[in-house]
């Protein structure tokens, strides 16, 4: 095998990546598990995984051998041929999600696009000449040109216009003002919404997981498709497999990705109920669908999170997590939710800064989303010795923070 060596990029070194990423100044060559290494050695706690992508930590053993391993065996071919991983793994992301169709995209932003191809086909179909999409203000679905009209977020919006059209933007958490907009636009199709709104702050809607169970009512009385966008939410991060199943509900388009692939760039798009047969040949497609390599690391991750529990794993640190937190920044004004291992620290100013504070002086990964919230995504099978570690340096950062 050869072994390459990357040379240290010099800091009067030119660049010729475009520079659309606000990056920061350090660089990590390894990682094992919750903890990420730099070229010298040092070590630090991973908080973030990617944005909730390496769930099951960095360099997991198994996964590392089976991308090797189909590396090495065939890595792609074509969707005009069957490909039995893709198949196999859309079986396991049945079995946890209780969808019927699946379509493997390459990233959630896809995953989302498919889900607005699904309504506007849906509407066709029913003779809908202009379909129009519910979605939630402060929402995030992505920076194509469909997924970033559809999110709640001027600000990411400017400069690409013209939008395409077709959302109705609502409150998150508002049912009446969903009710209202089904009274003033016959032709609505569907609403799309993420089950907690990630990059909006870790924001739960007032009346938390029920929210979804009244949109589902409205669905139905309206012949509405139910989208749930679960890109973050997905892959055991809130403690169940998919946060909708904190409910007794299910989506008819359900997205996801992110931890899909534990750093390996893949998503999908499920349909069920109504979803089901809205998109045939031709409608859809992707050279890179469900590639024999992109579908083995699908099958793997499935695999092992059930076979090592690792959703109940989630589900107990992560409330080991905002007990601890809770508790320990009690005098802090600070504001702790979430479910699982998706944990936000509302605090009363704004807080980017914290971003290099606890990297810098306690070599911790954490990211501040919405100005003034903390977003904890750490991994989903972290033990209680590491919870504590990121404890003992998270805490004592936020403290010295907000005491300036």
């Amino acid at each position: 095998m050869n072994n390459i060596t990357l040379a240290p990029v010099q800091p009067d070194q030119p660049s010729h990546l475009m520079p659309v990423f606000g990056r920061q100044p350090i660089s990590f060559v390894r990682g094992r598990g919750s903890y990420l290494y730099t070229e010298d050695g040092t070590e630090y706690l991973d908080a973030l995984t990617g944005i909730a992508v390496c769930g099951l930590g960095h360099a997991h053993p198994v996964i590392a051998e089976a991308i090797a391993e189909q590396a090495a065996t065939l890595i792609h071919t074509s969707n005009i041929y069957e490909v039995p991983w893709q198949t196999a793994a859309a079986q396991k992301l049945a079995e946890v999600s209780g969808m019927e169709e699946i379509f493997f995209s390459n990233s959630g932003a896809e995953s989302n696009e498919g889900a607005i191809k699904i309504a506007r086909k849906f509407g066709f179909l029913q003779g809908i000449a202009h379909p129009k999409i519910i979605v939630a203000d402060r929402s995030f679905h992505g920076r194509t040109m469909a997924t970033l009209a559809a999110t709640g977020n001027k600000k990411i919006q400017e400069g690409f216009g013209p939008l395409v059209e077709g959302f109705i933007r609502v409150p998150f958490g508002d049912i009446e003002a969903i009710e209202e907009a089904a009274i003033h636009h016959p032709d609505i199709v569907a609403i799309l919404v993420e089950p907690i709104q990630g990059e909006g702050g870790v924001n739960t809607a007032p009346q938390g997981f029920s929210y979804l169970e009244e949109i589902r009512q409205i669905c139905n009385q309206h012949n509405w498709l139910m989208m749930l966008d679960e890109v973050q939410t997905g892959n055991g991060r809130t403690g169940k497999y998919f946060a909708y199943q904190h409910t007794n509900i299910i989506p008819d388009v359900l997205t996801t990705a992110k931890g899909l692939g534990n750093g390996f760039p893949i998503g999908a798009v499920m349909t069920q109920g109504r979803g089901v047969g809205v998109l045939t040949a031709g409608n859809h497609g992707s050279t890179y669908s469900g590639t024999a390599l992109g579908s083995r690391v699908v099958y793997t991750v499935i695999d092992l999170m059930q076979k090592e529990n690792i959703v109940a794993n989630a589900a107990e640190i992560g409330s080991y997590l905002v007990d601890q937190l809770r508790t320990q920044l009690a005098d802090q004004n600070v504001i702790v939710r979430g479910f699982g291992m998706m944990i936000g620290i509302e605090l009363p100013k704004a807080c980017s800064e914290l971003v290099e504070i606890a990297r810098d002086e306690y070599h911790l990964i954490i990211n501040v989303t919405a100005g003034n919230v903390v977003r904890l995504l750490p991994t989903l099978n972290m033990t209680h010795e590491q919870a504590d570690d990121l404890l003992k340096r998270l805490v004592p950062a936020i403290k010295n923070f907000l005491a300036v």
